[in-house]
């Protein structure tokens, strides 16, 4: 006889009742009366914020001691036909307190018991299993810790047991296993190590398991696969290791796979094809490597694909194309190569679609233009050549991303873009004025191309811009007297381009600013006394200008700049000393100039090396 069924023969006894009383309701009564009052014993050592839930929790005076006291109208207690309790729900009560004076052995018919959402500590008393009729446990969200007591594996008909977001240590017990009845487990976010136990693999019922957010080890045992009923399996966030075990392609009701953020190795076996359900597969950040299996395009009810951040190499399957129900495909910062499927124009339902990182060539397919559904499509840091092709029809995309490639022509226009970066490609010619239309516009990057012309007064009507940044390219003009109205502005990069008139004064209207670089242009005249009123700038660059006269005393108003350069221009005068006030002035750069006098005390000039003085 093991250990466990030794605890199952003495909790028997200490639970025994003879049926020598004068009637069955005088022992109903008397069994309400003693739970009444050990729910009594343990309410004294709780605490609720809230005091009202508690205080319903008494005896009238001529109760005390009664065989007629009941607790079955108090908060949060159900009792059978008997009066005998079977459910506690005490879920979100703000109680404070331990399980240690819980009677367990005074409540032989409690089949559920619901304490989540409350701040309860210290351990699970071993003597919860002598609860056999409890069917429903939920101590989730609460502050308990150590390790989960081995005498769960008493209770034979509990269907759910919940133990997350605790504090609990140790490893599984391989008790857990003999919870036959068991369909949901759910022990994420708690501090659990050791391997997953193979007796877990027997629990044949269970359609729910949530194992993520711990510290488990070891592999994942191939006997998983032997639980055909379950739905959703999440075991992410661990420290599992070795390979994907093929027998997971047995889980033929699965909709959720989750085994991101793991240690583990080798490559996506293709028997995962075989799980026909599949809602959500993500392996992301898992050490992968080797191809995407072409049998991902099986999962027909797939709607979320994550495999991204991993070593997976070869071409994007074009079976990808098959995935009708997809919304969100993600394939970023992997070793991906050679060109982007036409196939996955046929993924009209797709929302999102990033393939970032990758070595990926080609042009991009001008069958994107049927993904009329698309939001955000992320493309950056790839080797994409040739021109934009006319992407989503207009469509519903609203964050767009391809820097870092070697595009050469223009781009199309998407009225609900709020991003758009295009920076680092080779795309020549002028800005269109059609930019004007996507008045949605929050950030634009077209930094680091080769584009000429001057900026478009259309650029006025994108008032929700808050970065515009045009850095590194050949354009030349001035900012139109029409930018006025971008008062949202926090972001402002014009610098090396070929701007030659004087800083304009409309800059006051970007109250806003934090960063402003106007540096390497050819701007001249004096700096504007304006931009003393830009008094949420953090840095500012001006150098590499033919900027004249003293430096406007109005720049010491700028409580919160932290970096300030003004090298390589014309300035001349004193330096004020009113520096001396910039408290979170950092950093300083005045060389090459023809300014004199003394150099104000502050940390930022007396930091500051010879070369930039």
């Amino acid at each position: 006889m093991g250990p466990l069924e030794k605890l199952r023969c003495l909790f028997s006894l200490v639970l025994f009742v003879t049926p020598f009383s004068s009637t069955i309701k005088v022992a109903s009564a008397s069994a309400s009366a003693e739970e009444a009052n050990a729910l009594l014993t343990w309410k004294t050592s709780l605490r609720s914020a809230n005091d009202s839930l508690l205080t319903s929790c008494v005896l009238p005076p001529h109760d005390n001691g009664s065989t007629n006291a009941s607790p079955c109208n108090w908060f949060g207690v159900s009792c059978n036909l008997d009066g005998s309790v079977i459910r506690l729900n005490l879920t979100s009560s703000s109680i404070n307190g331990t399980l240690d004076n819980f009677s367990f052995l005074l409540f032989p018919n409690l089949a559920y018991i619901e304490l989540s959402i409350n701040k309860f500590f210290g351990v699970i008393p071993p003597l919860i299993g002598s609860l056999f009729k409890l069917i429903y446990l939920d101590l989730s969200t609460n502050h308990f810790s150590g390790i989960i007591p081995l005498e769960i594996g008493l209770l034979t008909n509990l269907e759910t047991l919940h133990l997350f977001n605790n504090q609990l240590n140790g490893s599984i017990p391989q008790e857990i296993g003999q919870l036959k009845s068991i369909i949901e487990l759910a022990l994420y976010t708690n501090s659990l190590s050791g391997p997953i136990p193979t007796s877990l693999t027997k629990l044949r019922n269970l359609t729910c398991l949530y194992l993520y957010g711990n510290h488990l080890s070891s592999s994942i045992p191939p006997e998983m696969g032997n639980l055909v009923n379950l739905v959703e399996l999440y075991m992410d966030g661990n420290n599992l290791t070795g390979s994907i075990p093929s027998t997971l392609g047995n889980l033929n009701n699965l909709t959720v796979l989750s085994l991101f953020k793991n240690s583990l190795s080798g490559s996506i076996p293709q028997e995962i094809g075989q799980l026909k359900s599949l809602q959500s597969l993500t392996f992301q950040t898992d050490n992968l490597t080797g191809s995407i299996p072409t049998s991902v395009g099986n999962l027909s009810s797939l709607a979320q694909l994550h495999l991204w951040n991993n070593q997976l190499s070869g071409p994007i399957p074009k079976e990808l194309g098959n995935l009708k129900s997809l919304i969100y495909l993600d394939l970023s910062s992997n070793q991906l190569s050679g060109p982007i499927p036409a196939s996955l124009g046929d993924l009209t339902n797709l929302d999102i679609l990033n393939l970032r990182s990758n070595r990926l060539s080609n042009r991009i397919p001008q069958e994107f233009r049927n993904l009329k559904k698309l939001v955000e499509l992320v493309m950056d840091e790839n080797q994409f050549s040739g021109n934009l092709p006319e992407l989503c029809q207009g469509g519903k995309l609203q964050y767009f991303a391809v820097h870092h490639n070697q595009l050469t022509e223009n781009w199309g226009i998407f009225p609900n873009l709020t991003l758009l970066k295009i920076a680092r490609n080779s795309i020549t010619g002028s800005i269109p004025p059609g930019f004007g239309k996507s008045t949605r516009l929050k950030r634009l990057d077209l930094s680091s191309n080769r584009l000429v012309g001057e900026i478009s007064k259309e650029f006025g009507k994108l008032t929700s811009l808050e970065w515009l940044i045009l850095a590194d390219n050949q354009l030349s003009g001035w900012i139109p007297q029409e930018l006025r109205s971008l008062t949202k502005l926090s972001k402002l990069d014009l610098s090396t381009n070929k701007f030659s008139r004087p800083i304009p004064g409309i800059l006051e209207n970007y109250r806003n600013l934090f960063y402003l670089n106007l540096s390497n242009n050819m701007l001249n005249q004096k700096i504007p006394l304006q931009i003393g009123k830009l008094f949420q700038l953090t840095e500012m660059d001006l150098s590499n200008n033919i900027l004249i006269g003293e430096i406007p005393l109005e720049i010491t108003n700028l409580g919160s700049l932290e970096k300030l350069n003004l090298s390589h221009n014309k300035l001349f005068g004193l330096i004020s000393k009113s520096f001396e006030d910039m408290r979170d002035l950092a950093c300083v750069d005045i060389s090459y100039n023809q300014l004199q006098g003394p150099i104000p005390k502050s940390n930022a000039f007396m930091n500051a090396s010879i070369e930039a003085l």
